[in-house]
């Protein structure tokens, strides 16, 4: 462990301690926070908030580990990704995702797929905006009777913004960074009548950033109607438009140690290892989505959720694809390689969920019951890129700063594929309270997984059937009612094919699922109803994955398993009336089992720092002025399993000042990287490694009217 390492430790630590002192001895003066409503979203997943849970608990009930960022902090932070969000989230890493797409890495486990909108699956691969966000749940940990299949670490779930009936207001926000970055967004609600209201959430996005070439735009559209057909009846409807065009960067490549592994290129943060011209994303999303809600009686509501997605995606690009050799500062040559993918998806997607509240005797109980019902067919077809020169897609050549590419193009077909994936399943879970300070958890869900793959390059069809049954266990000690300790066993699984079922072998054996089993053990403290303090011990087993060959892109690898042993710690609200925290610490011991012919058992899993730590703080100084500070640790990490790529550690701080010119109008400054660190906060491959944004301002306008 480093010295920044156990003095930003030290640090989270005393914080943790004197708030949770400090905030004891406020609590009991009677003192009141103002984030009342905030804490009523956040603290109580209910089904009527449309959430992961999907039952009507409080989180100090829920056997698992779990973050809630909400609309507030997402605009004091100006986050902007969901890359944003995890850094400040312990347990939780972001992965590159080649430039065009979320990816991120739970607990060791990496996964382009754990991604949830009002609890159904949207797993398609794009970067997800915040303008229609009412709050972001990151839940931790293997638990398929929540999520289905995948979810082997956990899942990210955006709750969305709905019609509110007997609201009316506009909210406007521009904002401008020292890249030249800007956007603008509106969000909208009208209430047509006692029992209709209309909503209007848009954007547009103008992207740059410090690295040479990089540009893009982004839009979306997502209007919302609420019908209140009774007190007991809901139905909201919704459609969105998203619309993504970018140069896609995919960072340095490495270069040689002589003693170690290698570490990411330096003194190139700038250059752009591609081509400005060829090296782009596109998207174009509509997704349509309906849900009723009824309560049959005051203990007896459920849900009905149908979504049909089209997703129309292209990506293109160079990328590096060798480490460089570095000598004296310099390196004579780069090699590149590339590929264009068209990746079109439909998904049709319908949930249904039954909660129930009865008692037998003295013994309470809160029973779950739940279907859902997926097709989602795809198409991918992939060119391989080719070089003039060589006839071949990768090539070595001068280096020069720009690059001066020879002559390519994407001409040769490697795949053309379409998949069609059928899913069935069934869930139920029961709360049993025994008594007022004892309760167990108990539940198990039924997947149906159906995929059939034609394979028309090569003129194969393919097709495979699993039949997998989970369970879910948790248990659950109140010995105060702001207080609970617990310990949970999931599992989840996950077929062969991977994420995104692009990478199968056709063959059974090396489609066969995977597994995922999490024990955990944790404590919850609610300080007070808007301080909460939450801990967690765990183990993550994760059984039979694959892995890309780090010498042959071309090839994967069968790794036959991982463990990840760690403790989680978050500190999060009201410490006084104008000083709110949230304080986070992750230790993640992640490492390889039994390597399948590669050598690497006993190495350290991918992207996974052993140690991250985070802290963001705000205080009202007046009515009208607010400052913010954070800082955020991350790590070493080796980049992928063969640990031949080393990432360095790196701590970084932000702040932020708030003011409100009225109650209709607030200026805010958001300042990242404070100090102007050099830092690598992720990586795709060994050599696509990304570099982080030196110091920028962001400057922000938001008026409500």
């Amino acid at each position: 462990m480093t010295k920044n390492t156990i003095a930003l430790g030290a640090i989270l630590t005393t914080l943790l301690i004197s708030g949770t002192s400090f905030a004891q001895q406020e609590a009991q003066e009677g003192t009141q926070g103002n984030l009342d409503e905030i804490i009523v979203i956040g603290k109580y997943l209910s089904i009527d908030k449309v959430n992961a849970v999907k039952t009507p608990t409080p989180i100090i009930d829920i056997p698992q580990s779990l973050s809630i960022v909400t609309a507030k902090q997402i605009k004091n932070q100006a986050f902007t990704s969901i890359g944003d969000i995890v850094r400040f989230t312990p347990g939780i890493a972001i992965s590159q995702g080649e430039g065009h797409r979320d990816s991120i890495i739970i607990r060791g486990i990496q996964s382009t797929a754990d991604f949830f909108i009002d609890g159904v699956r949207d797993d398609a691969e794009y970067y997800r905006p915040f303008y229609n966000v009412e709050q972001v749940e990151i839940l931790r940990g293997s638990n398929a009777l929540l999520f289905g299949r995948g979810g082997g670490g956990g899942i990210i779930n955006r709750v969305s913004k709905t019609a509110d009936i007997g609201q009316q207001f506009t909210d406007l926000t521009v904002s401008v960074d020292t890249f030249g970055a800007y956007s603008t967004a509106i969000d909208t609600n009208y209430s047509v009548s006692d029992t209709v209201a209309f909503r209007l959430n848009g954007f547009f996005e103008s992207l740059n950033n410090h690295r040479d070439f990089f540009n893009g735009e982004r839009f979306g559209i997502n209007p919302t109607v609420k019908f209140e057909l009774s007190p007991d009846t809901i139905i909201n409807l919704s459609y969105e438009y998203l619309d993504d065009d970018r140069v896609v960067d995919r960072g340095v490549p490495s270069q040689n140690v002589d003693n170690g592994p290698d570490v990411p290129l330096q003194g190139f943060d700038n250059t752009f290892f591609g081509s400005p011209d060829a090296n782009l994303a596109t998207l174009q999303a509509h997704v349509l989505r309906a849900r009723v809600e009824h309560s049959f009686s005051q203990k007896l509501r459920g849900n009905i959720t149908a979504q049909y997605a089209n997703y129309d995606r292209l990506y293109q690009n160079l990328f590096s694809s060798e480490e460089v050799v570095v000598t004296n500062g310099i390196f004579p040559e780069i090699e590149l390689d590339g590929y264009r993918d068209t990746r079109p998806r439909q998904n049709i997607l319908l949930q249904a969920n039954l909660v129930g509240e009865f008692t037998t005797g003295t013994i309470g109980h809160t029973l779950l019951i739940g279907a859902e019902y997926g097709n989602q067919n795809s198409q991918n077809t992939r060119l391989e890129n080719v070089f003039a020169a060589n006839n071949d897609d990768q090539l070595f050549f001068a280096f020069t700063d720009p690059l001066n590419i020879p002559d390519f193009s994407f001409t040769n077909l490697s795949r053309d594929r379409e998949t069609d994936v059928t899913s069935v399943s069934f869930y139920v879970q029961d709360q049993i309270d025994l008594t007022n300070a004892l309760k167990i958890i108990v539940g198990g869900r039924f997947d149906s997984f159906d995929i059939a793959v034609n394979d028309i390059r090569n003129n194969l069809q393919f097709s495979r059937k699993d039949d997998e049954i989970t369970p879910r266990l948790g248990l659950i000690y109140k010995p105060a009612k702001n207080v609970s300790f617990y310990g949970g066993y999931s599992q989840t699984f996950l077929p062969r094919s991977g994420d995104q079922f692009l990478t199968l072998n056709l063959d059974s054996a090396s489609t066969r699922p995977q597994f995922f089993e999490n024990i955990e053990i944790g404590a919850k403290w609610d300080i007070r109803p808007n301080l909460s303090l939450t801990t967690a011990i765990f183990q993550l087993d994760r059984e039979s994955f694959t892995s890309i060959d780090p010498a042959d892109a071309g090839q994967v690898i069968v790794i036959e398993g991982s463990r990840t042993k760690g403790f989680e710690v978050q500190l999060s609200g009201n410490l006084t009336k104008k000083w709110t925290i949230d304080a986070g610490y992750s230790y993640l011991d992640g490492e390889v089992n039994r390597v399948d012919g590669s050598g690497n058992n006993g190495n350290r899993t991918r992207q996974t720092p052993q140690n991250m730590a985070s802290l963001w703080s705000n205080y009202q100084i007046n009515y009208k002025l607010g400052l913010g500070v954070g800082v955020t640790f991350q790590d070493s990490f080796f980049v992928r399993e063969d640990n031949s790529v080393e990432v360095p550690s790196y701590t970084r701080f932000d702040a932020a000042a708030f003011y409100d010119v009225s109650d209709r109008l607030r200026l805010q400054l958001n300042v990242e990287n404070l100090f102007n660190t050099d830092y690598f906060p992720d990586a795709h491959s060994n050599d696509n490694i990304s570099t982080g944004k030196p110091l920028h301002v962001r400057f922000t306008i938001s008026s409500t009217f």
